[in-house]
């Protein structure tokens, strides 16, 4: 078994005895966009072809868009492409994006915790979440912090983006869908995701968190 053995979520949900739910949990938090990416970015979209192909998704706007968004957190976090990641035979695979803590060491290092998975799926969310929730429960296990840390998901096939969350055995996805054309909106949700992720990074090297 592997991250890409999962077909959709439900045979995850099972496996690991995980309950699901769906609340516009997201609360937008609106950044700047730099004149100078939404410009390399209307370009990609308009002179470049990316449908037919997953890598091309990635390279044209999935990994721009988040390297964007990281640019403001790279002091806490390591953005890691096509990286392995590995608990036990069952939950192992190369999810496309992880959001990493950073290593004191350097930015080669593949420092936990880990915070975020990313996968780019064209078209087929079913699998792409299946996929996605899996690389989720990796990585609470590799953390060991399974009752205490949340562990934020992604699924996008580039023009639109899902959202999901594992905290504990509950699962919920974002009821509400963000579009790249919707630029501000997607990154307001984005900066969300990385807020929250350095409010856990705090509360990990406190040791004090909320368990409400």
């Amino acid at each position: 078994m592997s991250f890409e053995s999962y077909k959709n979520l439900g045979e995850v949900l099972k496996e690991y005895e995980i309950t699901a739910s769906e609340t516009n949990y997201i609360i937008e938090n609106k950044i700047d966009i730099r004149e100078s990416f939404r410009e390399d970015l209307e370009f990609c979209m308009k002179e470049l072809t990316f449908e037919e192909s997953e890598y091309a998704i990635c390279e044209t706007i999935i990994f721009p868009v988040l390297k964007e968004l990281y640019r403001l957190y790279r002091d806490k976090f390591t953005l890691w492409s096509h990286k392995s990641l590995i608990y036990n035979e069952k939950l192992s695979g190369v999810p496309d994006y992880i959001i990493a803590k950073r290593s004191p060491l350097g930015k080669e290092i593949f420092e936990q915790p880990f915070f975020v998975a990313v996968e780019a799926k064209r078209d087929d969310f079913t699998k792409g979440w299946g996929q996605c929730l899996a690389e989720m429960v990796a990585i609470q296990k590799m953390n060991d912090q399974s009752e205490q840390q949340t562990i934020y998901g992604i699924v996008s096939n580039g023009q639109l983006w899902q959202f999901g969350k594992l905290q504990n055995n509950r699962f919920t996805k974002n009821f509400a869908a963000y579009t790249i054309y919707n630029l501000e909106q997607l990154f307001a949700a984005l900066n969300y995701v990385f807020r929250q992720c350095e409010l856990e990074l705090e509360a990990i090297t406190s040791g004090c968190r909320d368990n409400s």
